[in-house]
C-alpha cells in the first residue's frame, strides 16, 4: 500500500467475530481497543523492545474517538498513527482507523490518545524512555490536528 494518507504507520488490525454487536457492525468501544492495540503493538516492533519491562509504563491519560463509517467482522483494518506532541513524559497520538479494501482505505474513524509515562511502583510522571522517543519522534507531524 503505498499512500499514507497523512499517517507514517497504518499498522494492521483484523476485526473479531466478538467485535460485532446486536446491531451488526463493530460497537464502539471497540474502535478505543483497536486505537490501543495499534499503538502498543506498533511500540513493540519499533523499539525492538517489550514495552512491559521498561522503567516506566505508558497509561492512557486521554482518549477520543470520531466515528466516520460503520465497519463489522471480518473487515481488516489499518490504523494510522501520527504524533501530534512529544513532551518530557508524555506523547500525544492521532490515529485513524481505515478499512482495508484492498487497492484502497476508506477512513471510517479518527481519534486521539495520550500516553503519559510514569515510574512503575510510584506512578510518578517520569521522562519518556529513550527507547520510546527514538521510535515516536520520527512519527511527529507539524500543525494542528485534522477534525
Amino acid at each position: 500500500m503505498t499512500q499514507d494518507h497523512g499517517y507514517p504507520v497504518l499498522w494492521p488490525v483484523p476485526t473479531r467475530w466478538a467485535d460485532n454487536d446486536h446491531y451488526g457492525h463493530v460497537n464502539n468501544v471497540t474502535y478505543y481497543s483497536y486505537f490501543d492495540t495499534a499503538v502498543n503493538a506498533w511500540l513493540i516492533s519499533a523499539t525492538g523492545t517489550d514495552i512491559r519491562d521498561l522503567h516506566a509504563i505508558g497509561v492512557v491519560a486521554q482518549t477520543s474517538c470520531k466515528f466516520l463509517g460503520s465497519i463489522s467482522f471480518p473487515d481488516m483494518l489499518r490504523v494510522g498513527i501520527r504524533v501530534s506532541r512529544l513532551g518530557t513524559s508524555s506523547i500525544n497520538y492521532e490515529l485513524a482507523i481505515f478499512r482495508d479494501g484492498g487497492d484502497h482505505l476508506d477512513l471510517a474513524a479518527t481519534g486521539t490518545f495520550t500516553h503519559v509515562y510514569v515510574d512503575e511502583q510510584t506512578r510518578k510522571p517520569v521522562p519518556i524512555p529513550a527507547v520510546i522517543r527514538a521510535a515516536a519522534e520520527p512519527l511527529v507531524v507539524a500543525g494542528p490536528a485534522e477534525s
